[in-house]
């Protein structure tokens, strides 16, 4: 039988099967994600979560492209399923058309290999063994699955260590790499994560991608892992203590991450932000530095692909790439404040202490006080040209994975943030604080652009106005809008952000008339870019424990 849970129709649905093939165990049952058929216990001894489905897509994606480009410099050629043409993805603005190397880029490169050296390349397919491979390490693997969709549909591996401190859980690894053929790739572990990690310190031990998907908070084994990465290699990291980062226990954010979160609409972004400026403090102290490949929040979690390098002369410069964060508690308005900025003298750098604050105890805006947020990582959160490789190949092959629609998606927002404006304002936010009616997004965008400002959305947040713009153009945007659409202004408190705001007349006449380039191309094109909740209690299931709880709990 077949469990379904209730979905809207444009959402994947997990299939669960109940199995009675031979070597099954009583009250076994076989779960199929990808490439992957998993053996789970009828008890919840294990963890599970089917809504992550998408996680492990988009990380078999990524760690592909990865190891393309890595596998590259070692000369080898990797083999995906089904990939026949290179299709990359840039989404213009100016021709509202998409930039393809389809058929030319197979050619492009034999050209190339022709022309060049007559470099040989070895191939490597999925499934196979391959000697000049990556190594890789899932430091908590719970059942497997996501090493075991490794195995199955990353190619280029040289090894896959799926580890995990219960006993229980190694055996069920070691079970399903049996059961999905690939023990010759696959090893199951039964250790302390972290010890794992630190024995792996060494420049010969590292592994090249090292995958941290916890229950909760990464935190206890950032340090470790920053340690044990190659040079040059791959981090891939989940957070799932969106509480915590989100501002509900900045304390706790403060002793987990070396960071205050503070309450925000922007907490999504600012929560990432967060994980980024961890994983680079910690780095540095063993004068290594990370380079941010691609930064997600989706559903209950955030998700971040870094590279980790070596580096004193560029550690020397982290301080210039964190910053302290004033937010307003009355109308939303943000400041940043770099930590250290860098001064060119000649052929050398001069690193010292940023001069500030931005900004005074109470903000010009609504006249209410400042928090004090942060350190914040302050620079792009993505490399685009990574992220077009990535997306360009899911879009390429959009059978590979099940989630292919909603991650095309996904990274076509990421293509068209702003990658130098940290954080973002949400337009109902805005309009709410000064009690008027929101304006259209497209008005609003387009207002923006107008005045000469640069605007784009957030794929953490539908409502997002990401802009170089400051908040002084916004309320100025707010204000014109509102004379069209009027406040009350005898229910206004002579003390409320609104009638403080609402009160200064306007310096900027904004123009509202809808601009062609206000609607990016992935709003027009109706991708999937934000899930609907896929099914009733959709979030963080329970932590995995031994106990008479069947399977069917699971997925409640």
């Amino acid at each position: 039988k077949e469990l379904k849970a209730a979905q809207p129709s444009n959402i994947p649905v997990t299939k669960i099967t109940w199995s009675t093939e031979p070597g099954l165990l009583p009250g076994e049952t076989v779960v199929r994600e990808g490439k992957a058929a998993i053996l789970f216990p009828s008890a919840n001894e294990v963890f599970y979560n089917p809504v992550q489905e998408f996680n492990r897509d988009l990380t078999c994606a990524v760690i592909t492209e990865f190891a393309r480009e890595q596998l590259a410099q070692r000369g080898v050629r990797i083999l995906v399923p089904g990939e026949k043409d290179r299709v990359v993805v840039r989404l213009s603005e100016e021709n509202g058309t998409e930039d393809q190397e389809a058929s030319e880029q197979p050619e492009k490169e034999q050209q190339n290999e022709e022309e060049g050296d007559k470099k040989e390349y070895i191939t490597a397919s999925v499934g196979e063994r391959c000697e000049q491979g990556l190594r890789v390490l899932e430091g908590l693997a719970a059942s497997g699955l996501r090493s075991v969709r490794f195995a199955l549909e990353v190619p280029g591996l040289k090894s896959i260590t799926a580890n995990d401190y219960s006993a229980k859980a190694a055996a069920l690894i070691a079970r399903n790499a049996q059961h999905n053929n690939v023990s010759h790739i696959l090893q199951a572990s039964q250790r302390d994560a972290s010890m794992v990690m630190y024995e792996a310190r060494g420049k010969k031990e590292r592994y090249d991608v090292i995958d941290l998907d916890p229950y909760g908070s990464p935190s206890p084994f950032l340090d470790a892992a920053v340690q044990a990465v190659s040079e040059g290699g791959l981090l891939c990291i989940t957070c799932t203590d969106m509480a915590v980062m989100a501002g509900n226990s900045g304390e706790t954010c403060y002793s987990k991450y070396g960071s205050m979160s503070i309450k925000s609409r922007y907490c999504h972004e600012m929560a990432l932000r967060i994980i980024l400026h961890s994983l680079d403090q910690r780095a540095a102290v063993y004068q290594r530095y990370i380079e941010p490949l691609l930064s997600v929040s989706v559903d209950f979690y955030i998700r971040v692909f870094v590279r980790v390098k070596t580096g004193q002369a560029v550690v020397k410069n982290s301080a210039s790439k964190h910053a302290l964060l004033y937010n307003c508690v009355g109308c939303g308005a943000f400041h940043l404040q770099r930590m250290g900025k860098k001064m060119s003298q000649g052929k050398h750098m001069k690193y010292s202490a940023a001069t500030g604050p931005p900004v005074g105890p109470n903000c010009e805006h609504c006249r209410q006080r400042h928090q004090l947020g942060g350190p914040i990582w302050a620079e792009p959160i993505h490399d685009i040209k990574f992220v077009q490789k990535v997306l360009g190949a899911v879009s390429g092959n959009p059978t590979h994975f099940r989630t292919s629609k909603r991650i095309e998606g996904v990274l076509s927002m990421v293509t068209e943030e702003l990658q130098d404006v940290p954080l973002y304002y949400v337009l109902d936010h805005l309009s709410s604080t000064v009690h008027c009616n929101t304006p259209p997004l497209l008005q609003f965008r387009s207002a923006l652009l107008h005045a000469g400002y640069r605007v784009s959305l957030s794929h953490a947040c539908k409502n997002a106005v990401k802009t170089d713009a400051p908040a002084g153009v916004l309320w100025d945007i707010i204000r014109c809008w509102e004379k069209s659409n009027p406040v009350k202004r005898e229910r206004l408190s002579e003390t409320s952000p609104a009638q403080h705001i609402l009160s200064a007349a306007p310096t900027l006449q904004a123009c509202f008339e809808i601009r062609e380039d206000a609607n990016p191309q992935s709003r027009k094109r109706h991708l999937t870019r934000f899930q609907e909740n896929p099914q009733a209690n959709w979030g963080p299931k329970a932590r995995a424990k031994s106990g008479w709880v069947i399977l069917l709990m699971l997925f409640c």
